[in-house]
Formats: structure tokens, C-alpha cells, sequence
């Protein structure tokens, strides 16, 4: 069964300005924000996640790349991009992970879609899947089973990222276009636990 999560407010505070390294127009938010433009900003350019773990994203509307970013400060877009595949000096929305519960987290991965194929089941971080024993360099699906993963294109933590909630329908991602609008890939080799 998944564990289902909701959400409450007070447990996440991130503050973001329009400017790198702290500076500009300067704004908090404790709650989803669809549209940056909608406050007054083209982009954040920096920010500080003074609580809880966020999911940020590329373009308005919780698309395009996504950023998993936990608590601390990120005074430039190099500090939530420059790991991914292909930097992204722009962040347009983002919102809470209402399901991050570092220790408890539990995920199973499948070889093929639909839950299909060789299985392993994680509750703990993997930094490289291929020294795991995982034969393949893709992963066709995913089922959450608590808590919230991020799934990076590479050993290491780098490339393109994933993010995996148990609350997001039934934790279920059958399929590499479930992993989000930039998905382009089913290429996973680490993940990772979101912290709180």
C-alpha cells in the first residue's frame, strides 16, 4: 500500500529574489507558486529554503526540468542546475514535497513499464544503481511506496532529475513520460531520499 500524505501549512518556507546572490526584489512563500510573473518576477535567480523540501521547475505551470531543493541557500542557478544534463538559468515555479519523510522512504523499480520485469526494491540512497547489481542503464517504472525520491540520469547524482512522490496519484509512474514534462529518457543510475 502507498502512503498517502498531506499537506499543512507552516512546515515550508522557501524565500526567493529576483537577483543572484540574494539580492533584488525579495518575496517568501509558504505554499505552491504556479506562476513567478504572477508576483512580479520574471525568474528567481536565487533563494533560501528555510524549511521543508521544495520541488522547483523551469517554466511556469510545474514544468519543463525540475530541481529538488532542500534546505539551504542557492545563490545562483548554478547552485540548483549545475549538475543537470543541460543548464537552466531560470526557474519559473515551484512548490512543496509534502512527502518527503527521509526515514521511511520506500520505492520499487522496475526494468520494464507497467511494473513489468526484473524488480528491486530501495530504502536507502543509491549513488550508483550499475554497482547495485542493476543490469540495465534504464529504469521503465516505479512505484512509491512512501516518502519522496529523486532520480538523477547518472551515477552520482548528476544529469537530469526526477522527482517521485508517494503522494502524487498513488505513487504509481508506469511509464518514462509520468517522470515529468522534460522526460526524455528512462535512463536512471542513482537516487536518492529527499530530505526534509
Amino acid at each position: 500500500m502507498t502512503h498517502r500524505c498531506k499537506r499543512s501549512s507552516g512546515l515550508w518556507k522557501i524565500v526567493v529574489w529576483d537577483e543572484p546572490f540574494f539580492e533584488g526584489k525579495k518575496h517568501e512563500f509558504t505554499t505552491d507558486c504556479y506562476s513567478t510573473p504572477e508576483h512580479g518576477f520574471s525568474t528567481v535567480r536565487s533563494c533560501r529554503v528555510e524549511s521543508g523540501a521544495w520541488a522547483g521547475f523551469e517554466h511556469c505551470g510545474f514544468q519543463g526540468q525540475q530541481f529538488v531543493l532542500e534546505r539551504g541557500d542557492y545563490p545562483s542557478w548554478e547552485a540548483w542546475s549545475g549538475s543537470n544534463a543541460y543548464h537552466v538559468d531560470r526557474m519559473c515555479s515551484f512548490r512543496p514535497i509534502a512527502c518527503a519523510d527521509h526515514g521511511r522512504s520506500r520505492l520499487m523499480l522496475f526494468e520494464d513499464e507497467n511494473f513489468q520485469g526484473k524488480r528491486a526494491e530501495m530504502n536507502d540512497d543509491c549513488p550508483s544503481l550499475p554497482a547495485l547489481g542493476w543490469g540495465s542503464s534504464t529504469v521503465g517504472s516505479f512505484l512509491v511506496r512512501s516518502g519522496a525520491w529523486v532520480c538523477s540520469q547518472y551515477p552520482g547524482y548528476r544529469g537530469f532529475q526526477y522527482l517521485l512522490e508517494s503522494d502524487s496519484p498513488a505513487g504509481e509512474y508506469k511509464h518514462v513520460r509520468e517522470l515529468g514534462s522534460h522526460a526524455q529518457t528512462g535512463q536512471v543510475q542513482s537516487i536518492r531520499r529527499v530530505q526534509q
